[in-house]
């Protein structure tokens, strides 16, 4: 393997693709090496079950630039974009899907706009889908969700075709399912040059997608779990205690009215009603007692906070 710094290292998470694995490092060795490019070739096998990894190994003989990584079973693509990342040397850092929908073609232009533009992260969109309509609605609408609620104004967050200076890819940790959401770590990280390309989508050309319906669950839920993640993260008392103190304070101010309101009533020989025959007296109970509870989490939650090992982990741009 060279040891040197390659312009471009191209991370390539792929599950039962053995079909289209050859064509796709043909494809991306003719374009960077037209280009001028050093590069390597990072493909990390998910778990396949189809020989996959045997043409990995076939092409990593043949190629010295190809390299390879291959899990046990199939953890998810999260986790095959983290392991992938950790393994990148290069400059930039491209990803791209292994179905051949994304074309290798737009590769050299991401690379510019990274290392002349001066971007940080640039995401592919792809404007024109070759997918059918029960994917392109729900992912119009995911995608205008995770536009609204982060403030980054991309138009497809899901676009495998993304680039990456190396610096964003060793400061980001990805797990989970939330390789969605890369660019929403990217600025949390402190990486705000964020930029988008319009990127051509191709039709699949062999095999089927490999994600179904529960797709759309468990992005939403993931979405949720990164912004409260980058609003609470390090200061989880802000929700919890401040969420717990509104319905004490609530829960305790109603109960003192209700009690308040029964002493005047039998001390003006007014007909009233007891305090335990109304169901707004337990509700208020149930608030004071929920508010306790959530003052709580968030107490807990600061106290494993500020014992974790990563609570001091600055990312630092520069020395001199």
């Amino acid at each position: 393997m060279n040891n040197t710094t390659p312009d471009i290292s191209v991370v390539v998470p792929l599950f039962n693709e053995s079909e289209s694995l050859p064509e796709l490092e043909a494809w991306i060795r003719k374009v960077l090496q037209n280009g001028g490019l050093s590069y390597e070739i990072i493909f990390i096998d998910d778990g396949s079950n189809d020989g996959s990894w045997d043409v990995v190994r076939k092409l990593a003989s043949e190629n010295p630039d190809v390299r390879g990584i291959s899990f046990r079973r199939n953890y998810g693509k999260s986790a095959a974009l983290y392991c992938g990342f950790d393994a990148a040397r290069g400059n930039v850092v491209i990803t791209m899907d292994a179905d051949l929908q994304d074309s290798p073609d737009e590769i050299p232009e991401l690379y510019r706009m990274i290392t002349e533009d001066g971007y940080d992260l640039v995401s592919g969109w792809k404007k024109q889908r070759h997918d059918p309509i029960g994917k392109r609605w729900p992912s119009k609408l995911f995608n205008a969700t995770a536009r609204a609620m982060s403030g980054i104004h991309l138009h497809d967050f899901n676009c495998g075709l993304k680039a990456y200076r190396n610096k964003v890819v060793k400061s980001i940790e990805v797990y989970g399912e939330m390789h969605r959401y890369i660019p929403i770590l990217a600025q949390n990280a402190g990486f705000t040059r964020i930029g988008e390309k319009v990127v051509h989508h191709r039709a699949r050309k062999y095999g089927h997608s490999k994600f179904g319906w529960e797709r759309a669950i468990k992005g939403y839920l993931d979405l949720i779990s990164v912004m409260f993640m980058s609003h609470f993260g390090r200061s989880p008392m802000y929700f919890f205690g401040g969420l717990g103190t509104i319905m004490f304070l609530f829960g305790f101010i109603a109960v003192i009215v209700i009690i308040a309101q029964k002493l005047y009533r039998q001390s003006h020989d007014m007909i009233f009603r007891p305090v335990t025959d109304q169901p707004l007296f337990f509700l208020c109970l149930l608030a004071v007692v929920l508010g306790v509870l959530l003052f709580l989490a968030g107490f807990l939650g600061e106290l494993i906070n500020r014992n974790s090992t990563d609570r001091n982990r600055y990312l630092i741009d520069e020395r001199l």
